[in-house]
């Protein structure tokens, strides 16, 4: 009984560990591609 209760609290504590860095990636991908974007603009007559 407790194996099955075991198998999930991994699973449980590994989800309590990837979502919040998924999340974090997710935010730092999107203030990069903003500055990418930013950075963009101006150069080589790409003006938008």
């Amino acid at each position: 009984m407790f194996s099955g209760l075991a198998r999930y609290g991994w699973l449980a504590a590994a989800l309590a560990i990837a979502i919040p860095l998924k999340v974090g990636l997710m935010k730092w991908w999107g203030r990069r591609r903003r500055k990418q974007e930013k950075g963009r603009c101006g150069r080589w007559g790409d003006d938008k």
